[in-house]
This record gives structure tokens, C-alpha cells and sequence, in this order.
């Protein structure tokens, strides 16, 4: 298996998969290699991850460096047959070019995220064969943020009594800037 991000999603899903075992290895320019070795992950190259994987899971947030950096000749490295599962935003992919891979029968692809929320009627990845669709929704479930207040009110606590924050991440300038999420319009 193969992730692109390692972030928290990523070590969510590494989590839920450790069962089964396999190798993984991760793409993920912003993390040390030793904080993937502690788990067990061996870091890989792009390259590496699309050329060796079978089931590729693509967990990193849209930045200045990536958007739409997964296209045709990405697409065309993978293995014949592989899977491809788009988690977090559909801006790190080439869009066409994916559903254009999966269309010709190069790869089988899986999404909760489209270039348009909510996704069109009319929207042609809704006809391809092998290409599963998710409404991306796992964010806005009652349980989701119920969990992020507690988490403010956790770290608000915390910061009464003259502590530092510890379970809401803190906006670094380095990062921060480079972000190209979408701010979500409509729930």
C-alpha cells in the first residue's frame, strides 16, 4: 500500500489498516523520516509509492506546492489494475486525467471529494465504470463536531489555567501560507 500524506488522516487510515499487515510505504515531503521509521513505514519517493503500490491512498492537503500535481503520467506509472483512493481534496489530482486513467481500464479509483461539492447530476465521472463515489460527508456528521467542541473546550480549559493548547492544531506561519483548501459554502 501506498500513502501520499501522512498526516493526521493518513495515520487514522494507517491505524484502521495495521491489521492487514502489508508493506506500506509513504510519500510525504513534509514529515522526517524517523518519525515514519518509529511506526514502521518506510519513507519512498513518489515514484516509488505510484510504480509499487496496489491500493494508493492520497490523504495530503492542497498546498501551493501540489495542486494538481497527480496527473496523466502519474496515473500512467501506477500498476495496471491498481487502486486509487482520493481522501482528502481533489485538488492534488488532475481530475480528467484521473477519470481518464480509470475510463481507459488503467487503474480502479475511489473518491469522497470532487473538484465541485456536491457533485453534479450530470458530472461524467458519474458514468465511469470502476470509479466508486462517496459523498464526502465524514466532516459534517453530528458525532464529528460534537468531537471538535470538545476539543476547543478541552484546549479553552487548558489555556484558563495557563497552558498551552494541546489537542487543536496550532496555525504555524510556514504552513498556513502554503494551504489551498476551499472553504466549504454549503453543508
Amino acid at each position: 500500500m501506498g500513502f501520499i500524506g501522512f498526516g493526521d488522516l493518513g495515520r487514522a487510515l494507517h491505524r484502521l489498516l495495521a491489521g492487514f499487515r502489508a508493506d506500506i510505504k509513504v510519500f510525504d515531503p513534509w514529515l522526517p523520516p524517523g518519525l515514519l521509521a518509529e511506526q514502521g513505514i518506510a519513507m519512498a519517493s513518489l515514484d516509488e509509492v505510484l510504480k509499487a503500490s496496489d491500493v494508493i491512498f492520497v490523504v495530503a492537503s492542497v498546498t501551493s506546492d501540489n495542486g494538481g500535481f497527480l496527473g496523466k503520467s502519474e496515473f500512467a506509472k501506477m500498476k495496471k489494475g491498481a487502486s486509487f483512493v482520493l481522501l482528502s481534496r481533489a485538488g492534488i489530482v488532475d481530475f480528467e486525467a484521473l477519470m481518464d486513467a480509470v475510463r481507459k481500464g488503467h487503474i480502479k479509483a475511489a473518491s469522497d471529494v470532487f473538484p465541485e461539492e456536491p457533485l453534479p447530476r450530470d458530472h461524467p465521472v458519474r458514468k465511469i465504470e470502476n470509479f466508486v463515489l462517496s459523498a464526502h460527508r465524514a466532516g459534517a456528521l453530528d458525532v464529528a463536531f460534537k468531537q471538535m467542541g470538545r476539543m476547543v473546550l478541552d484546549d479553552l480549559a487548558l489555556m484558563k489555567r495557563g497552558l498551552p493548547p494541546v489537542t487543536c492544531r496550532r496555525a504555524e506561519r510556514e504552513t498556513v501560507s502554503r494551504m489551498r483548501s476551499k472553504p466549504v459554502t454549503r453543508n
